[in-house]
């Protein structure tokens, strides 16, 4: 008799989320009264603005409650096009936009309806731990391309042709980046184009974390913007989570050349239909009136990335670099000896500090601690992980 639970799925043999699973832990410690420092969420500490939040009520009450398009609603396809022009200089329409539950699904629905098997997908490291689960889900092959911390993370050219061959279908770029905060500087997001072009492979440029940014020499730059050629290349991914403090709401989006738009929202029609019909008036009202909100959480972010990277820098054994972007830094831990995994288990256990070991991150040896939370919670954590360090 057939053992049902082998299962042959494609779907069927992922590896679960280790972030989400750090934080569930840390969150069941607190709700047993246990005083932990979670330094793991991707998750702003701060509420979604209240107009944003209006707007969606407003939408319930006035029965905004049913289907959409699979794509989402017109007027936020049309604003979400808008936005990619004027803020990224990214050349797009209202019949390219998707609209998704979630920048993750967004993603995913990407590389499922361009990849197959056969197929590889570049993808830097370090990377966003469910990067290479997705496209093993696709079945396609992950072909992962080490960077370094003294090239601030960034692929390096030659390395990325080396990486290249007729199978090569998709390209992950992600900046500013997740787990090491880094910024792709423009001379080579210029040379990563001209690579794909050359090549005629696909970009996915994952840019959900664009509005955080904090030096004035690294700003955000989308290499969808870079020339018409890159772009009839690109599908660009963003959402509302990480900016606008929207995590629960489940709102991404993307944009992709016309024929790959028809091709995500035919799967997405089958696989979800359309995102949550009053969150996405949340989202277009958050495109018309919540910069301000997004400036404050932006300032307050890059002040306490300063902070956590002083603090970091005076415990004897770990490095990192200064992050640009996002809200995480990476931490090299290798001089302790233990993997990342035994130092975060061993961290959460005798110090009550909840931290992400990023050997599913491709970068074994490293942890990455979020700054997505107060001063006052980085201080006492830093104080407790150094304390830790010393003990080691």
């Amino acid at each position: 008799m057939k053992n049902l639970q082998e299962t042959k799925g494609s779907m069927g043999c992922l590896t679960p989320s280790a972030t989400l699973a750090i934080t569930a832990a840390a969150k069941a410690l607190k709700a047993q009264g246990v005083d932990v420092c979670s330094m793991s969420a991707g998750e702003p500490d701060f509420d979604t603005p209240e107009v944003i939040k209006q707007a969606a009520i407003q939408a319930l009450q006035e029965g905004k409650t049913g289907y959409t398009p699979a794509s989402g609603i017109p007027e936020l396809k049309k604003a979400i096009a808008e936005k990619f022009q004027k803020d990224n200089g990214i050349k797009t329409t209202p019949a390219q936009i998707i609209i998704a539950p979630g920048a993750k699904y967004s993603v995913f629905t990407a590389v499922a309806a361009l990849c197959g098997p056969g197929d590889e997908v570049i993808i830097p490291a370090p990377f966003w731990l469910s990067y290479t689960e997705m496209v093993k889900a696709a079945g396609a092959t992950p072909v992962i391309v080490q960077t370094t911390a003294e090239n601030n993370y960034e692929i390096l050219p030659e390395e990325l042709e080396a990486a290249v061959n007729e199978n090569t279908r998709l390209m992950i770029l992600t900046t500013p980046s997740n787990p090491t905060g880094a910024v792709y500087r423009k001379a080579t997001l210029e040379k990563i184009a001209e690579i794909a072009v050359k090549n005629n492979f696909m970009v996915l440029a994952d840019e959900i974390y664009e509005k955080l940014v904090y030096d004035a020499d690294k700003p955000h730059i989308s290499i969808a913007s870079l020339n018409d050629e890159i772009n009839a290349l690109t599908i660009t991914v963003n959402g509302f989570s990480k900016a606008y403090a929207m995590t629960g709401w489940r709102l991404g989006y993307l944009s992709a050349p016309l024929w790959l738009a028809k091709k995500i929202n035919a799967f997405q029609s089958h696989s979800t239909s359309n995102p949550t019909t009053f969150a996405q008036y949340g989202g277009l009202k958050a495109l018309e009136a919540a910069d301000e909100a997004v400036e404050e959480m932006r300032q307050a972010f890059s002040v306490r990335r300063d902070l956590i990277h002083g603090l970091i820098n005076d415990i004897d054994g770990i490095s990192c670099i200064r992050p640009q972007g996002a809200f995480y830094i990476l931490c090299d831990i290798s001089s302790f000896g233990l993997s990342a995994a035994d130092f975060c288990k061993r961290l959460l256990e005798e110090k009550k500090v909840a931290a992400i070991p990023c050997e599913a991150f491709s970068a074994p040896g490293n942890i990455r601690l979020s700054y997505a939370c107060s001063e006052a919670n980085i201080r006492e954590a830093i104080n407790r992980i150094k304390d830790f360090c010393a003990s080691l």
